[in-house]
């Protein structure tokens, strides 16, 4: 029965051409529900028999016969878990075509939120027919929503610790709770027997303690290059985000060759989103140089500037710029991605220059967010954050 299981599983890997040829060592007749996942990974996986989407095959064939792509998108989400259903997608747009596809609106309906599929989505954004502009919209909001409910909560404390942490307030309130100090103050009343602290009193952060003056500024300086799509959503997530915090100012920046202020449109990371045209190449310098004029207070300011370091402009210039800087006491990172998982692409000789001048270059993954803004905020150094990183 093992065999005969493994023996079933290299087929569906195999696909229709490998059936004489494992049917002589003990039989893979396939069920009915895995004949109907066959015919949906047949039709992207240069299944010759499958014909693909959109063709017709040559000839009758023993193969299924071409599957219609809503039906197939039901199918491939019925079949599969979510991870592999975004891999799937993936490959059928690479191989199929589905590039122009996914612009049909009964399709889209039927996608699997995916960050990587909507920077593929923004890229081609001007060629979306007016049909389908809604339903690009709503996948759109969909995405930003599912990565606004896994980092705002944290987001939020993170700053609310870092900005407000030797002001507390009488006033209770969940989100401005001092977790560190609460338990730490808390920790003569653990119960062995309960496996928990039972805390006799809570601190909270006191919110109306930071004046204008004591604002922080965080400035997002976002590379709009083609290449630098999946960090873009994030991006536009994370400024929306700290926008709404009232104990910050926060600006947002794109840029390619040209530059465009998007802070006005941070009350919406959709709309925010939209704001960037994602392709072209790459003037870094010059962005930077529009960034300092929000500089007022140098100790009270955060600079991140997003990219991967391909500087089109003048490069020189650009490293004395961000020394200059940091030297001036704004507290400078440069995020190579905010992507999950893997080696970003990105210039490494540029990369190696900007670490040499003690500023931390690296990539994040957007889960460890929340972590880096409290860190950056309270000045801590974020060389153990950066190897942290390298070493996963």
């Amino acid at each position: 029965m093992e065999n005969a299981a493994r023996l079933r599983r290299w087929r569906l890997i195999l696909g229709s051409d490998a059936q004489e040829r494992l049917s002589g060592m003990g039989g893979c007749g396939l069920s009915q529900q895995e004949d109907l996942m066959d015919q949906a990974l047949a039709a992207i996986y240069n299944r010759a028999d499958s014909g693909g989407f959109g063709t017709a095959s040559g000839g009758a064939g023993r193969g299924p016969s071409n599957p219609q792509i809503t039906k197939w998108l039901g199918d491939v989400r019925s079949f599969f878990d979510k991870d592999l259903v975004k891999v799937i997608q993936g490959d059928a747009m690479e191989r199929c075509g589905l590039k122009q596809l996914i612009f049909e609106p009964e399709l889209l309906d039927g996608l699997e939120p995916d960050v990587n599929l909507a920077s593929t989505i923004l890229l081609l954004k001007e060629q979306i027919p007016k049909r389908s502009k809604e339903s690009v919209r709503a996948f759109i909001k969909k995405i930003v929503e599912e990565i606004n409910k896994l980092l705002e909560q944290d987001i939020r404390r993170a700053v609310t610790a870092a900005v407000n942490r030797r002001q507390h307030s009488p006033i209770p309130s969940a989100s401005a709770l001092d977790y560190r100090l609460t338990i730490r103050r808390n920790l003569k009343n653990y119960r062995p027997e309960l496996g928990t602290i039972l805390p006799e009193r809570f601190w909270f952060f006191d919110r109306t303690s930071t004046t204008a003056a004591n604002k922080w500024t965080i400035i997002l300086d976002v590379d709009q290059s083609g290449s630098m799509g999946e960090s873009v959503i994030y991006s536009s997530v994370l400024s929306c985000i700290l926008a709404s915090m009232s104990s910050l100012r926060t600006h947002v920046v794109a840029f390619d060759t040209n530059i465009v202020d998007l802070t006005e449109k941070c009350d919406d990371p959709v709309e925010l989103l939209y704001g960037f045209q994602l392709g072209g190449g790459t003037d870094i310098d010059k962005s930077v140089a529009y960034c300092q004029q929000f500089i007022e207070n140098p100790a009270k300011t955060l600079f991140f500037l997003i990219t991967d370091l391909e500087e089109g402009g003048n490069r020189a210039a650009l490293l004395r710029r961000l020394e200059e800087m940091k030297a001036g006491g704004v507290t400078v990172v440069v995020l190579l991605a905010l992507a999950g998982g893997g080696r970003p692409y990105c210039d490494q000789q540029m990369a190696q220059r900007v670490a040499g001048l003690g500023i931390p270059c690296f990539s994040c993954d957007p889960e460890r967010l929340p972590e880096l803004l409290e860190r950056a905020l309270r000045g801590d150094d974020l060389s153990s954050f950066a190897k942290a990183k390298k070493g996963q």
